[in-house]
């Protein structure tokens, strides 16, 4: 009952304009999947289909498949962790030019041990997301763009001052390298969710990028809390100050506190999630402060509408 809610409601906004919408709506009631009411009762009166793009802010589209991008960066890294092996080639491909992705092998976790029943847990919620933005999104779902897990990871690393130069850093070696490599995307990705979701104008979208940010939040509670029982303290702090050097000059990302006084939940005075805008994201997602469209993670860019960083 809710997948059919879902899609008919989505469908109302799942393309990047217009005309598409009309052929996925047109294409939905050939293929049975809804009623013709259901359609005529979602599909957006002409006047305001697109009253967000035209008002200058992205369209909820733009929104989910800028998220999209990120879901395959956190997939891909999850999944090689686990498996050795990404994503299924049947969800990769979409709009925009699809990618490659280089680096990331199977870590040798101790069988069995907490991190890695909490990494197997983890990529399959990541695999999920990405099935269902896409299913969600339809037709107008990006393409998974090229992703870099090896040398981005070095030079996060060397920013952070975890390396020197000449050095290499890979997340995939151990398990503690591996929570080190997980600390940098998951509390961006938080961040990400928070500050998108203003934005969101559809309540079905609204509603499904929250059920993603409690997720995603679970996921940091788990690598922030498995990283303090470790000692990890000095490396945290060092990845946050340099998230922090990347997406601005305000102080606003947080470690994991000190061996005294632990800081698990990274939260404003008000106890409430920070925001990121997509611009902040992607300086972090490029390791770069200024503003580009490509680098890091993501060495062609990211696919879709929003897909440059800020300039700090």
């Amino acid at each position: 009952m809710f997948e059919q809610k879902f899609i008919t409601t989505a469908m109302a906004r799942s393309a990047e304009n217009t005309l598409d919408r009309r052929k996925l709506f047109s294409a939905a009631a050939a293929a049975g999947l809804v009623g013709t009411g259901a359609l005529l009762s979602a599909a957006p009166a002409s006047a305001h289909s697109d009253r967000d793009e035209h008002k200058g802010a992205p369209s909820d589209s733009s929104i989910l498949n800028f998220a999209l991008n990120l879901e395959y960066l956190e997939a891909e890294f999850y999944l090689r962790a686990v498996t050795g092996r990404g994503l299924a080639d049947s969800l990769t491909d979409g709009r925009g030019k699809k990618g490659w992705v280089t680096g990331g092998r199977k870590v040798p976790f101790t069988r069995g041990s907490l991190i890695h029943k909490y990494a197997i847990e983890i990529a399959a919620d990541e695999k999920a997301h990405v099935r269902f933005l896409r299913s969600a999104l339809g037709k107008a779902a990006v393409a998974r763009p090229r992703i870099d897990l090896d040398a981005s990871f070095t030079a996060a690393a060397l920013a952070a001052g975890l390396i020197t130069a000449g050095q290499t850093f890979s997340p995939f070696k151990d398990e503690t390298s591996f929570l080190l490599g997980a600390f940098i995307f998951e509390d961006v990705g938080v961040t990400a969710y928070k500050g998108a979701a203003p934005f969101i104008d559809n309540k079905t979208y609204l509603e499904a990028a929250a059920g993603i940010l409690a997720v995603e939040a679970y996921h940091a509670g788990i690598i922030r809390t498995t990283m303090y029982a470790r000692g990890l303290q000095a490396p945290a702090q060092a990845i946050s100050n340099a998230r922090d050097s990347l997406d601005g000059k305000t102080d606003l990302d947080q470690g994991i506190g000190t061996a005294k006084v632990a800081n698990l939940v990274p939260a404003d005075a008000n106890a409430l999630a920070f925001s990121r805008t997509t611009a902040q994201v992607l300086n972090i997602a490029y390791l770069n402060p200024k503003s580009v469209t490509s680098g890091g993670f993501f060495p062609h860019g990211v696919n879709g509408k929003i897909n440059r960083s800020g300039s700090n």
